[in-house]
């Protein structure tokens, strides 16, 4: 199986520019987590929510033009995958309003899976956007822990909006302390590592640095590759046993963020 993440910053404008299409087409994933859609299903076109190659499930901000996340899933799934549900409730998560988790829970093989695609909030507006972001990590760490519980496979994809080591940052130094780079952002990812869940990426590529998945545009920073690595793919042990690949596709083009891909053994 093969699964893509992307925070599309702005998905009617990523198909406009052609380049949705563009990933669909070469990769042709059986699951696609994106992020940041800043839209609703009634402004989509008929490419966005009739699909005949993928069903479509969104989580729209109730603030137009806002965050937002979305999942399709290939119809070629549907012999293979049973008792599909599609949520977007988080017990505890703050600002639920924001559309930031587009959920799928389905059986395969008479074994329950869940796949999230999260929008991580960027704290940065405020001293109350800063504690949600962290109540946020909290409900999330707590939502799959509950899941992996009760003897479900986890697996959770997006941009989480915090580089973990420095080694995921062009510039630490320079960012040390800031949001994205801030101690508490970063305890947070070590406390999902120590409760045994992997970022999955980084658990293939331990020591490989200058890899990015999010660039400023406006300094033209993808251009020097001065990034950050804000875009995970988490679950627990057994997924990690199973990948046969996982890279970042930094060719893709159409947002300031590139796809993550990780392709599954069954």
């Amino acid at each position: 199986m093969k699964f893509i993440t992307w925070n599309v910053n702005g998905i009617r404008a990523v198909e406009r520019k052609g380049e949705l299409q563009k990933l669909v087409d070469a990769q042709s994933p059986d699951f696609l987590l994106i992020q940041e859609i800043k839209g609703n299903a009634d402004q989509f076109s008929a490419y966005l929510k009739d699909n005949p190659d993928y069903r479509q499930f969104y989580h729209s901000a109730e603030k137009k033009g806002y965050a937002g996340t979305g999942l399709w899933m290939s119809r070629a799934m549907d012999e293979q995958i049973e008792n599909v549900e599609f949520r977007t409730d988080v017990p505890k998560m703050p600002n639920a309003d924001e559309g930031r988790v587009a959920w799928l829970s389905f059986d395969i093989g008479g074994k329950g899976h869940d796949l999230m695609s999260i929008y991580f909030p960027n704290g940065g507006k405020s001293e109350e956007a800063w504690r949600d972001k962290l109540r946020f990590y909290d409900s999330i760490h707590s939502l799959m822990n509950s899941i992996r519980n009760a003897g479900r496979t986890v697996i959770v994809g997006g941009d989480m909006n915090v580089a973990h080591t420095e080694i995921d940052i062009a510039r630490p130094k320079e960012n040390d302390g800031k949001i994205g780079f801030h101690p508490d952002e970063r305890a947070w990812m070590d406390r999902m590592i120590n409760d045994h869940w992997f970022d999955l990426w980084r658990a293939q590529h331990p020591d490989e640095v200058d890899v990015y998945s999010y660039w400023d545009m406006v300094s033209r920073a993808r251009d020097r590759n001065v990034g950050w690595r804000i875009d995970y793919f988490l679950s627990s042990g057994d997924v990690l046993e199973r990948i046969e690949e996982i890279d970042y596709l930094h060719e893709q083009m159409g947002s300031d963020h590139c796809p993550l891909r990780m392709n599954l053994g069954l």
